[in-house]
């Protein structure tokens, strides 16, 4: 019975355990299936697909924190893959697309390295070597021979793609490099296809109207210029060439990544360019994006503040402009200057080096730089020309001072030396040479005996070929090195360095004999001929080491460069001095005296400066080219005379005289000093007393 029992009590147990293993199996495979079921469908039903997010280029800003180069927000065209394929007729729906991007004259991102048209040849030689692998890669994954004709390519394409026969070729070209750039990001590590960057907003309304499956829309950013001044400094940015990647991509730069190609946007590029980032997108078949998110965020570039100051550079560029097209209307007084051509003019802060206004003329728009450039590279003015950095010019009178200082300090003349103007220079008669005054030249008159600050105030020429003579080119040159003429200021910029009147310098340009330096040579540069070329910032330089007593200071844009938010300040650019030139106080009196008369009664530039309300230093210059037209002529000025801060040089082509010039300079004065009345006057009123 009690066995009977037990049996019964182990056989219940056992079928108990039975009906719950079976549940348990039953909900197991039961998960397991639906499981299964939910990860074929994520596998078949979504795609996930990673795009570079390019990062934002810093800003470039004035002194004042005016944006000069900033970013807008732009669209870009890109397209999926497993989206466009899903589709029916994909290929009809890229002809479609490609078709209305031609009429709307859109370009296309095109890497398939085939001419457009026939004859179809290879392009490859225009690409970085990055492009010449993915194109091998591509060849290679096809089992294709590397050394295919161009034309027997393009065939093959049409049969592995399917193009219909009755299609153009310029309908089949197009789809071709589409899906050439598809097929790419399979054997690649090339992000998502990008097929139209920036495209405008009426454009991408009507590719819309297509619905074209897997065509998505993903917001960029693109440069913008917020002034249309410092055309010629400013720069732009564009595609890297082969050269540029070999050395960005080290830098971690992607290979299709916008650089600087020109000016300051070149200049301060590693400053400026951000690291992209990485955005993981996932779509369903239909392209909705389920879920997105950043692999690696972008971080935008770092801002850099300029010396320039926007203000100050509309007043240059208005005051050069306003004087060249004065002196082709109505000429100089003399009757010269209607054939004025170019011009520059730079004012630089004398204590730091610091380039405040920085205009050559003619200039440009550069917002439209792209779409005008055929025509602007074949006007006869050369607006893309960067007269500032890289005209070098004769400087004329204005040189005059370098040779003033080597006399003077090396104990050739001083302060009460007197030299009778007697028009015409006899020292060379012998050997047929006569130079004269100018004054002589072109009234028959003369100056009569003049002392070192009267030769400056009246830019006597006759003076200054008596005093080079006497003093000897070697010591005359190594003042106007230490000057800093004929040599590298320093700028951020790409700039020719000139060069000085000396020995080594004719015999580099002329070959035997005419290469020999003479003692007629010497009375020549002392003046500032014979083959003393120099920059316009170069004479700026001059200009602010004469107002500094010798002391030369690296020219330089940059102020500083703070983080993308500008919340850390991440470099500030102190002032470099470049050289020193122990001048004597003899020298320096003679100098600055003499450049305060040239803006009096009798001097040279007192038609723009006598009465003016600061004591300035300025001089003038006229110099001969060589070339049909008017004299060169120069402006240089520094002020105040017993504090100097500010130095303005000038500098126009055929103007027929340096001191037709001294207005426009004055106007940069006005407006420098004006500033500067504003801010004295409201740090005044906010100091407790």
């Amino acid at each position: 019975m009690n066995q009977h029992k037990n049996t019964f009590r182990l056989t219940a147990l056992l079928t108990v355990v039975a009906i719950i293993l079976g549940i348990y199996v039953f909900r197991l495979q039961n998960v397991q299936i639906a499981q299964a079921k939910a990860a074929k469908n994520v596998r078949t039903d979504t795609y996930t697909y990673y795009t570079r997010v390019t990062a934002a280029r810093g800003e470039l800003l004035d002194c004042k924190g005016k944006v000069l180069i900033g970013n807008r927000a732009s669209f870009n065209v890109v397209l999926i893959n497993p989206v466009l394929f899903s589709a029916e007729k994909p290929n009809e729906l890229l002809r479609r697309l490609t078709n209305l991007c031609n009429e709307l004259g859109l370009e296309l991102n095109d890497h398939f390295p085939v001419s457009q048209t026939k004859p179809y040849t290879y392009t490859t030689d225009d690409y970085p070597s990055k492009w010449k692998d993915y194109f091998k890669k591509f060849l290679a994954a096809r089992e294709w021979d590397s050394d295919i004709s161009a034309p027997q390519l393009v065939l093959r394409m049409r049969e592995r793609y399917n193009i219909p026969d009755d299609w153009t070729e310029e309908e089949a070209r197009r789809v071709i490099s589409v899906r050439y750039e598809l097929d790419l990001r399979y054997c690649t590590n090339l992000p998502t296809y990008v097929l139209i960057e920036d495209i405008d907003s009426t454009s991408l309304a009507e590719l819309t109207e297509l619905n074209i499956p897997g065509m998505n829309v993903e917001t960029s950013t693109v440069r913008e210029y917020h002034t249309t001044l410092a055309a010629h400094i400013l720069g732009y940015v564009g595609d890297m060439n082969q050269q540029q990647y070999e050395e960005y991509e080290p830098k971690g730069y992607a290979m299709d990544a916008q650089v600087g190609q020109a000016g300051l946007e070149l200049a301060f590029e590693e400053q400026l360019h951000g690291t992209d980032g990485l955005r993981e997108t996932t779509i369903d078949s239909k392209g909705n994006v389920i879920e997105e998110h950043y692999v690696q965020e972008p971080v935008a570039g770092n801002n850099v503040e300029l010396t320039l100051d926007l203000d100050l550079q509309q007043v240059a560029e208005k005051a050069l402009e306003d004087k060249i097209l004065q002196l082709r209307e109505t000429g100089s007084s003399s009757g010269t200057g209607k054939d004025a051509e170019g011009g520059a003019i730079v004012a630089m802060d004398v204590k730091t080096g610091r380039v405040l206004a920085c205009a050559s003329y003619p200039t440009y728009d550069i917002n439209s730089y792209f779409k005008d450039y055929n025509e602007l590279e074949k006007q006869e003015d050369a607006p893309l020309f960067n007269r500032v950095l890289q005209a070098t010019y004769p400087p004329g009178s204005t040189y005059k001072l370098v040779t003033m200082i080597a006399a003077v300090d090396n104990d050739i003349i001083d302060r009460n030396y007197l030299i009778e103007d007697e028009g015409v220079y006899m020292r060379f008669a012998d050997q047929a040479y006569f130079p004269r005054c100018m004054l002589y030249t072109s009234v028959g008159a003369t100056h009569g005996t003049l002392n070192p600050m009267q030769a400056i105030a009246k830019s006597c020429n006759y003076y200054f070929y008596e005093i080079g003579y006497l003093t000897g080119i070697d010591k005359i040159d190594e003042v106007g090195k230490a000057m800093g003429l004929g040599e590298e200021t320093g700028i951020e910029l790409p700039e020719k360095t000139g060069a000085r009147a000396n020995p080594e310098t004719k015999a580099r340009i002329y070959e035997g004999s005419k290469g020999y330096w003479y003692g007629t040579d010497t009375v020549q540069a002392a003046i500032g001929q014979s083959e003393n070329r120099y920059t316009p910032l170069q004479l700026c330089v001059y200009c602010s080491t004469l107002a500094n007593r010798g002391t030369r200071y690296k020219a330089t844009l940059l102020s500083r460069v703070m983080s993308s938010d500008y919340e850390q300040l991440l470099y500030k650019n102190e002032p470099e001095i470049l050289g020193q030139l122990e001048i004597s106080d003899e020298a320096y009196y003679i100098y600055t005296t003499g450049m305060h008369m040239t803006t009096l009664s009798g001097g040279t530039a007192s038609g723009a400066y006598r009465g003016y309300s600061i004591d300035v230093c300025a001089k003038t210059g006229t110099a001969e080219h060589g070339s049909l037209g008017s004299d060169h002529g120069a402006f240089m000025v520094y002020a105040p005379m017993d504090d100097p801060q500010i130095a303005v040089y000038m500098y126009v082509e055929k103007a027929g005289g340096g001191g037709f010039l001294g207005d426009a300079t004055r106007s940069v004065l006005d407006a420098y000093f004006a500033q500067k009345d504003v801010v004295d006057t409201v740090r005044s009123e906010n100091t407790l007393n």
